[in-house]
């Protein structure tokens, strides 16, 4: 954690840590959440019947993206280093830009969204995975050196 904190991917954590909130936004607040955010009308559906489905699968999403935001502090300079950060964090960009890019793809093999849920998402997703994508570009060389 030497020198100045790398802004670019603070920003990135800050951004996966706010999806993470917004998803248990979801488990908190219910069938609106799911359905503002896009997560289906079966979702939706299934959180205002009580079905364990929604909320175990939304908890699982939220887990993975506060893991991430931590990874983007950690490589930021902001939190110590996590166990191989430079390969967690040419994954979690990767996974971010590929997401973003496959919006097309993504809509037959999960039908039952919409194609305006589609474009917001993958949007989202490439713009914060180019964020990643800028900040990891930054600090490549230094996630490559022992601490």
């Amino acid at each position: 954690m030497s020198g100045e904190p790398d802004r670019t991917l603070m920003a990135a954590g800050a951004l996966s840590a706010l999806a993470a909130l917004l998803h248990l936004g979801c488990i908190v607040f219910g069938a609106p959440w799911y359905r503002a955010l896009g997560a289906g009308e079966w979702m939706a559906q299934a959180s205002i019947a009580g079905h364990w489905y929604p909320a175990v699968a939304t908890l699982v999403i939220a887990s993975v993206l506060t893991v991430w935001a931590l990874y983007a502090f950690s490589a930021a300079g902001v939190l110590r280093r996590l166990p191989l950060l430079r390969t967690v964090m040419f994954l979690v960009t990767t996974v971010y830009l590929l997401r973003g890019l496959a919006a097309v793809p993504m809509m037959s093999v999960f039908p039952g969204r919409s194609v305006s849920f589609w474009l917001w998402s993958s949007g989202i997703c490439l713009g914060i995975g180019v964020v990643h994508l800028i900040g990891l570009l930054r600090v490549w060389k230094r996630l490559g050196r022992p601490p």
